[in-house]
């Protein structure tokens, strides 16, 4: 739209602006992959390849997931591609921890910073639902905003 050389005089409203300027790219032709949210310090580990295993609780929505499937980890506007290795079920925090690794899950915490923190996240009530791990592969490296100039 910007590029256009018809439109390099007219006038933009700050909304319009605003709508380019924050406008994601678009995602990689035919990939189908299912969105996650993660905090940042764990989307960080993610798209620098240190963090291969990724903890969830069995919620239903989750149940078809296989090895083959993509996710796509969003945390604001950053994004990145991964895909499915390998899909786990274990029935508690601990299990999955002491099985997978803790440097696999979390390389810059210990095995019981990481079972606080994911408990944090989930109370007891979601644990009894079952814990699913998920081992991921980087498919592509994270998309930032281009930072602004001086």
């Amino acid at each position: 739209m910007l590029a256009d050389p018809e439109h390099f005089y007219r006038s933009y409203t700050t909304h319009e602006l605003d709508r380019v300027m924050t406008a994601r790219p678009p995602a990689e032709v035919g990939v189908r992959a299912r969105e996650m949210n993660l905090y940042r310090r764990y989307f960080d580990l993610v798209a620098a390849g240190r963090k291969t295993i990724e903890i969830r609780v069995q919620y239903p929505n989750l149940r078809k997931l296989k090895a083959g499937d993509h996710i796509r980890f969003i945390c604001g506007r950053d994004d990145v591609l991964t895909q499915v290795k390998r899909v786990a079920r274990y029935s508690s925090f601990e299990e999955v921890i002491d099985a997978e690794g803790p440097s696999n899950v979390n390389p810059d915490s210990p095995r019981d910073q990481q079972l606080a923190n994911i408990r944090r996240i989930y109370g007891p009530e979601k644990e009894a639902l079952g814990v699913l791990t998920i081992e991921i592969a980087l498919v592509t490296p994270a998309s930032a905003p281009l930072e602004e100039g001086p």
